[in-house]
């Protein structure tokens, strides 16, 4: 037992001897989503257009030589829209907005350059429903309602989870220029159905302290 917490202790003083301190840093910028839908028991499947939303977080750097675990806390916007029309005088269209709390968990690498430091990373993230907006309009007239998550068939989950990718270069001021994308993994509807996944590319600006 002995031998083994003193294990611990000199494992932990070794990390701790190897590991810079951590950096701290905030960004926020735009997003650009869609919703990848597909049916069950077809080959059929459908890429919403492109929804506009906004993302902000914060993260936190370990940095061990040239590679760091970086999670992070984000409040992102999601969503996509869809539109269509036919030759009998129907023309309808639908948006869903839905915003999420995520926690994504990064391994990055990092290639130091004269000015700073070129990054690229990825890893698992883990997303919590916290509102959202669907808004649905035919042949002119509009109906809008907010979007209850659950488990019931007209809901949305409230749990997503996925694989996420970044890159960026920080400079020694700490200023910093990020790309994202969210690849949703899970399904968020509880439409049997069909399934409909989150994808996300994200562009931000940030500081590290």
């Amino acid at each position: 037992m002995k031998k083994t917490l003193l294990s611990l202790c000199l494992l932990m003083a070794s990390f701790a001897a190897f590991a810079q301190l951590p950096t701290v840093g905030f960004k926020g910028g735009v997003n650009f989503a869609t919703l990848h839908a597909t049916s069950n028991g077809s080959n059929l499947s459908i890429n919403s257009g492109t929804l506009t939303t906004f993302n902000v977080g914060a993260f936190v750097d370990f940095k061990f030589g040239n590679v760091s675990l970086q999670p992070a806390l984000n409040f992102t916007g999601k969503g996509g829209s869809f539109s269509g029309s036919n030759d009998e005088d129907f023309e309808g269209s639908a948006q869903f907005k839905l915003y999420y709390l995520q926690v994504p968990v990064n391994v990055v690498y990092h290639v130091p350059a004269v000015v700073g430091d070129f990054y690229f990373g990825a890893g698992p993230f883990l997303s919590m429903g916290i509102s959202g907006k669907e808004k649905i309009k035919v042949n002119g007239d509009e109906q809008s309602e907010d979007v209850k998550f659950g488990s019931g068939e007209n809901e949305v989950k409230r749990t997503e989870f996925g694989a996420n990718a970044i890159v960026g270069f920080k400079f020694k001021t700490g200023f910093l220029i990020n790309a994202n994308y969210d690849l949703g993994l899970s399904n968020i509807t509880n439409d049997d159905t069909g399934k409909l996944k989150n994808r996300v590319f994200g562009i931000s600006v940030g500081y590290a302290f």
